[in-house]
């Protein structure tokens, strides 16, 4: 199957053109300047944000971020692999001010919902007439025995962007030639869900150019996983020998790790590494909970169409925070659904119903230099959900020359969503 075009600078200039056309069309707001207030600002906050200013600039736009640099995920796989400097994920917010939104460099500690103020560690209170949450995940360090924040100075997660990525990389480089590294991957559902299988390929690829006679072992607590032929069929190309999964079904879901010796305990048997890289469960970042917005799940239902909040009024949850059904938990989907949900505010403040949002998802992987395949898929409200509608995948086989154009097609779209929120 050909993989379908991939979105450009043009075309998201194009798509900013058309949306802010339609806001042209939306009534005169009866009183006053609304006030949004932005809750993170990763791809998602950062979108929302900016979207909004975009589409209407009298509303008061305010981010609240407490880091003043946001490091992106997407890439930081090749940071651990040592193809890749920490610096060039790392983006600032001056851009953003730039565009005439207040920026917070706070956190965010309560939300009231019945006076609509959000409070911030120095005591201040911001009022709101819509709240955006775009959190991100927090760790379930509970979730796993003998797992928790202080063992992840030994068993890194790496799976928020900064000095755990660097963390991982160091350990890679201090370990002997032959050692074992274990990646824990939890059951869906998680940030990015391919992105487990990329960090093996390249931690291989890692492996494979300087302690040849290390490997890889995926424990995973899935039976399958997204592009899975994909990422099989590549490790027996690039990497033989190096790379080995073990599924839940042939006892790969690990139960307990001991951070003191490197000891994973998996449901029939126990593995001893040289470097473990626990993923944990994960669920919504800490202010959705305290807002009121997460259910039972850890997750934030949303109505798909406004990304509403079903449990309180006058929030919005967008990005990895959200059940947004079959839309993966990505950059990409988060900075799509930033966009659509400033639209939905947009027109709700103006009188209008938001029209439903067709949303358009891409995902990259990077299994070595110039070596990548990718998905694409369309999602749209369905039944109270997200479903998908359309899905597009690289060939399984295909030739070096088009992974390495898919490679490059990688790097553009990286380049392209920074820009996009960030520049």
């Amino acid at each position: 199957m050909a993989v379908t075009r991939r979105p450009t600078r043009r075309d998201v200039v194009r798509g900013a053109a058309v949306i802010a056309a339609a806001a042209l069309a939306c009534p005169s707001f009866a009183q006053g300047s609304p006030r949004v207030v932005v809750i993170g600002g990763g791809f998602g906050g950062a979108a929302c944000a900016r979207t909004l200013r975009r589409l209407d600039a009298r509303l008061q736009v305010t981010l609240i971020e407490p880091n003043r640099t946001f490091t992106a995920c997407p890439f930081s796989n090749e940071v651990i692999a040592g193809l890749r400097d920490l610096a060039a994920q790392q983006f600032g917010y001056d851009r953003i001010a730039a565009d005439g939104i207040a920026i917070a460099a706070q956190a965010a500690t309560k939300v009231d919902a019945r006076a609509r103020t959000v409070s911030l560690a120095d005591g201040t209170k911001l009022p709101y007439d819509r709240l955006v949450l775009a959190p991100g995940i927090e760790m379930r360090f509970d979730a796993l025995p003998g797992y928790d924040e202080a063992a992840s100075t030994r068993m890194p997660h790496a799976w928020k962007a900064g000095e755990q990525t660097l963390l991982l990389r160091k350990q890679l480089e201090a370990m002997d030639d032959g050692g074992l590294v274990v990646i824990a991957v939890p059951a869906a559902p998680l940030r990015c869900p391919p992105a487990p299988y990329e960090r093996a390929s390249l931690i291989a690829h890692y492996l494979k150019t300087r302690k040849p006679r290390s490997k890889v072992l995926v424990l995973d607590a899935k039976d399958s996983y997204s592009q899975q032929k994909l990422f099989e069929n590549s490790w027996k190309e690039l990497y033989p020998g190096m790379i080995e999964r073990i599924g839940l079904s042939q006892g790969g879901r690990v139960t307990s790790v001991d951070p003191a010796t490197n000891a994973i305990v998996t449901d029939f048997g126990n593995y001893t590494a040289a470097v473990v890289n626990v993923i944990p469960p994960q669920k919504a970042g800490r202010i959705a909970e305290i807002a009121g917005a997460a259910d039972h799940t850890g997750w934030c239902p949303i109505d798909p169409v406004s990304f509403a909040s079903k449990l309180v009024p006058d929030v919005h949850i967008i990005g990895d925070a959200c059940i947004a059904g079959g839309i993966p938990k990505s950059a990409s989907a988060a900075s799509a659904q930033g966009k659509a949900c400033a639209a939905a505010i947009v027109n709700s403040l103006a009188g209008r119903t938001p029209d439903a949002p067709r949303l358009d998802g891409a995902c990259y992987n990077t299994v070595a230099p110039g070596y990548a395949f990718s998905l694409r898929g369309i999602y749209q409200p369905k039944q109270d959900q997200y479903a998908e509608t359309e899905v597009t995948t690289s060939p399984v086989e295909a030739s070096r020359e088009a992974r390495q154009r898919e490679a490059a097609q990688a790097l553009e779209w990286f380049k392209t969503i920074t820009v996009d929120a960030f520049g």
